[in-house]
């Protein structure tokens, strides 16, 4: 926790132990380990070593680049995906009752079957912790909620001796007072070459989970972190914990929804969070085992709560479907399939959702008003069309794979349109952004069948890099074969121009 609040970008994010990454190293460790004990924990060890080693390196690269492809919309459906999983994976604590299923479906599922068996002490409990908290947010919302309730349930666990009526306390896990002690046992260096891959992995997991935890804080609250600083300090992290004894970490979900909702605003609140338990753990190991589990339970389902924001997915269906539609996706990948998986799914359909817009993108036929403005001809009913002129604004940069529709549409609504352009203008700045050879080739293959319908072309904007681009690939150019102008306005000057000059002749 302290080496990734030195490194890290987030203000909020806590770190941690997930599920993911155990689940992870005991797939890869168990087997090699074939029920040595001492074994697998050198392997979960040399792993966890590892991963922070990848990170590293992945920092030195700059491959933090990677989390770009996490959208608003997936970090959306992500947040409250995450927060409908806490909830759902504390019900088991708070009822007193045991869900045993591992998939969250299957324990939505077991729910009404189980909760008739709730135990009433235990719902008790769970109900006076979430009065505390209620009532202290309601009337001093600046203090910790949580841990005064925490303090008063464990206080009253305490006097009331609640273990003997049912009531599940964490003193069961088997503390043991004092810090661990590193020591290491007989190192086997021919296992590393069974481990790189696996933690290539990973890291790769631990990352994309911490980032999708910090990055969904960080837009809540309204900053900006930097992908390659929190590869950093995840792989010092690992390092850390490594070399300490500790397990493979990456982003705690529900440890970072504690903070964000108690008011977290810095990574002082991880090193304080260290300090204190490091001091609990040396002196004050008693009274940690008569916290309620319940009342844990309820403090983490009313973090996630503060996480859950449905109304927000709602508002994207008027503003924008498709991200509408990712944001749903992913919302429902992430609990069908779980966190990772899900994301990877969504990631997948929104890289496909760009494809779709890039291989068809939106078009526009501009147009001018009464103020010589130019905008799209269905933008107003002030707009008109310049008398022989077709402005036309593609999407999109122009490449291999779109420059064939591309073409196809010009020459399509040239052929449709009411009047006979005798000038076709296009809107360069949008759609030539760098010399792909098929789309130059494109456009020499567009000027000659606008030639054969009689019609001139006129490229506007990026006229310098044109210019260039067109000098480089076909040297023999004529300067009339295609008229390159700087922008649009200029373009219409120069028509007028060479209209007026024509009907002189005449």
């Amino acid at each position: 926790m302290i080496a990734y609040a030195l490194f890290g970008s987030s203000r909020q994010l806590i770190v941690g132990p997930d599920a993911t990454t155990c689940a992870v190293i005991a797939a890869v460790v168990t087997p090699l380990a074939a029920g040595d004990l001492e074994l697998h924990w050198q392997l979960t060890i040399m792993m966890t070593l590892m991963m922070g080693g990848w990170c590293l390196l992945a920092s030195k690269f700059r491959l933090g680049a990677l989390a770009d492809l996490l959208s608003h919309p997936i970090l959306s459906g992500l947040l409250n995906g995450v927060a409908v999983t806490i909830m759902v994976g504390q019900l088991g604590k708070v009822l007193g009752i045991q869900l045993n299923e591992n998939q969250l479906i299957e324990k939505i599922i077991a729910l009404p079957g189980q909760i008739l068996n709730s135990h009433l002490l235990t719902l008790a409990m769970s109900a006076l912790t979430l009065v505390i908290l209620i009532v202290i947010k309601r009337f001093r919302s600046q203090w910790p909620a949580p841990l005064i309730a925490i303090i008063i349930t464990t206080a009253l666990a305490w006097g009331c001796s609640v273990q003997q009526y049912g009531i599940l306390t964490i003193g069961g896990v088997g503390f043991e007072s004092g810090l661990p002690v590193v020591h290491w046992g007989d190192f086997q260096p021919g296992l590393m070459r069974d481990l790189v891959i696996p933690a290539l992995n990973l890291a790769l997991i631990s990352f994309v989970s911490l980032m999708l935890t910090a990055r969904s804080f960080a837009a809540k609250n309204g900053y900006e972190i930097n992908a390659d600083v929190e590869f950093r300090a995840l792989g010092m992290a690992n390092i850390m914990s490594g070399l300490s004894q500790g397990f493979a970490i990456s982003g705690a979900d529900s440890r970072t929804a504690v903070n964000d909702s108690n008011g977290g605003k810095s990574q002082l609140v991880s090193i304080i969070a260290a300090l204190v338990i490091a001091l609990v753990v040396l002196f004050f190991t008693q009274p940690l085992k008569y916290i309620p589990v319940s009342a844990l339970g309820v403090v983490l389902i009313y973090a996630a709560w503060s996480l859950m924001d449905l109304r927000g997915i709602w508002g994207l269906r008027k503003r924008n479907k498709s991200a509408f539609r990712l944001a749903c996706f992913t919302f429902v990948c992430v609990l069908l399939i779980g966190v990772i998986q899900g994301i990877g799914l969504a990631v997948l359909l929104g890289l496909l959702q760009f494809l779709r817009t890039v291989f068809r993108p939106t078009e526009q036929l501009l147009g001018v008003n009464e103020d010589g403005m130019i905008h799209s001809l269905g933008n107003s009913h002030n707009v008109k069309a310049v008398p022989g002129v077709m402005m036309y604004r593609f999407n999109s940069p122009l490449t291999y794979f779109n420059v064939a529709y591309f073409k196809r549409r010009i020459l399509n609504l040239v052929d449709s349109t009411p009047f006979q352009p005798r000038w076709v203008v296009i809107d360069a700045v949008a759609s030539f952004t760098y010399a792909d050879i098929s789309v130059l080739a494109a456009i020499d293959e567009l000027k000659r069948d606008l030639k054969v319908r009689k019609v001139k072309l006129v490229l506007a904007g990026r006229r310098t890099e044109l210019t260039r681009w067109f000098k480089d690939n076909r040297p023999a150019m004529k300067e009339e074969d295609i008229l390159l102008v700087p922008d649009l306005y200029l373009a219409l000057k120069l028509i007028q121009s060479k209209e007026s000059a024509l009907n002189t002749e005449e």
